[in-house]
């Protein structure tokens, strides 16, 4: 068997092998022969030595592919093996929506038990804190769920989280109790005027301590209720101690608070304090304490509802924010030790002025016909005589309001500016 080859180029093709007869032999191109394979022959190579292939599946995409063990759940037996097992659809489902939780549109009519197990998932990611998204994320949880996302909030002595989150704090609804003490807030702070807002009209206790208020603050804080019935009209509980800008004319606006079982106005600048009681007592039904009330503890507000972790989670933010700031003071201590620098320090803490609270001593109202109101320890028997009284107030009382609409029509300019403002 012959073969004739004729190549017509000059290109290598490799090695052509031919079997005849059981037996393989190699066709030699350059000689034009066969010949026999006696020994191995080195095998023919399809790519270079060097070629490698490297399966890519989504390499744009890393963040995904890092991901992906998410959908696992990893676990050890008792021999200590590795063990995993596949996530639930709803818990991929609700990890998913989580991490794109600002681009939902509402949530207006979702079921309670699946939102707050969504607002869980969203607040283990940290979502709530990022600065544009974490407010349009929590704004739809409180525009549908109220009150179940916070109930009760405390911010005692957490300015810094107000300064940083006030866009956050103002977005709560339906809120009941709220502690604003020892923040210095001043008169004209935008967290007071939302106060006055129907979404916080809610509020049945409210805690002002320490906060720079005044006689001006009070009357921009009291006109919704004096003049249009509306704002905190449901107040139950009003704290007011530790601020000796106010006067006996800011205790006058607090008379519209109708509703008001127990206030205190301890460390106030009040002037004739025998007066004040007076007032108080005969006009919304206000009796002196002479025992500390329990309701002004600070122990009943706390922070409650589904946001709890995430206030919690802003405070952390607001400190580490501020800890670059201790090297300085630490240097600020080793100059001072030296002599090379004065000492002057400014000291943020709740506690009472001492000149005031010798003068006005401890002013804690309660009012003696509510039962649900924590009474003093000394727990006196209600007898007919003051049963009478009590009514006679109740027509005393009203006839006042009759004669008080008249006077509720003729307002002054200074109302008349603060009702334009809102």
């Amino acid at each position: 068997m012959s073969y004739c080859l004729h190549s017509e180029s000059h290109l290598d093709t490799g090695p052509i092998y031919v079997r005849e007869n059981g037996k393989l032999h190699v066709v030699n191109q350059g000689a034009g022969g066969i010949q026999h394979v006696t020994s191995k022959t080195r095998p023919f190579r399809l790519f270079s030595r060097g070629f490698s292939v490297e399966l890519c599946m989504n390499r744009e995409d890393d963040r995904a592919r890092r991901q992906r063990t998410d959908h696992f759940i990893f676990t050890y037996t008792k021999e200590g093996n590795l063990r995993y097992s596949a996530k639930s659809l709803f818990s991929l489902v609700l990890g998913y929506i989580s991490d794109n939780v600002d681009h939902i549109d509402s949530l207006i009519g979702f079921p309670e038990q699946i939102a707050e197990k969504l607002f869980s998932a969203a607040e283990a990611r940290q979502k709530f804190t990022e600065p544009v998204t974490g407010l349009r994320a929590l704004q739809k949880f409180t525009e549908a769920y109220g009150n179940l996302v916070l109930c009760s909030l405390c911010l005692r002595n957490r300015y810094l989280v107000i300064s940083e989150k006030l866009e956050e704090i103002k977005s709560f609804r339906e809120l009941t109790c709220l502690d604003l003490s020892c923040c210095k807030l001043g008169d004209e702070h935008e967290l007071l005027e939302h106060l006055t807002k129907e979404a916080l009209s809610s509020v049945k206790q409210l805690l002002l301590k320490d906060n720079s208020l005044s006689d001006a603050g009070l009357r921009r804080m009291t006109a919704p209720v004096r003049v249009l019935k509306k704002g905190l009209e449901n107040l139950l509980v009003l704290d007011l101690s530790c601020n000796p800008k106010i006067t006996d004319v800011g205790i006058g606006y607090l008379l519209s608070f109708k509703k008001l079982n127990c206030l205190d106005i301890s460390g106030t600048g009040l002037k004739d304090v025998n007066a004040v009681i007076k007032r108080l007592q005969m006009q919304i039904g206000l009796v002196h304490s002479e025992v500390p009330l329990k309701e002004f503890d600070h122990s009943n507000c706390k922070t409650e509802g589904w946001a709890e972790q995430t206030v919690l989670q802003w405070e952390q933010a607001a400190m580490e924010a501020i800890k670059p700031q201790d090297n300085l003071r630490s240097r600020t201590a080793a100059l001072r030790f030296y002599g090379k620098t004065h000492r002057i320090e400014e000291v943020v803490k709740c506690k009472l002025v001492e000149a005031e609270t010798k003068a006005s001593g401890n002013l804690q109202f309660y009012k003696e016909k509510v039962p649900n109101c924590h009474l003093p320890l000394k727990k006196e028997v209600v007898g007919s005589h003051e049963l009478k009284n009590n009514k006679k107030r109740a027509l005393a009382e009203q006839e006042r309001e009759r004669t008080s609409k008249q006077k509720h029509l003729c307002l002054t300019v200074e109302d008349w500016d603060l009702l334009n403002t809102y």
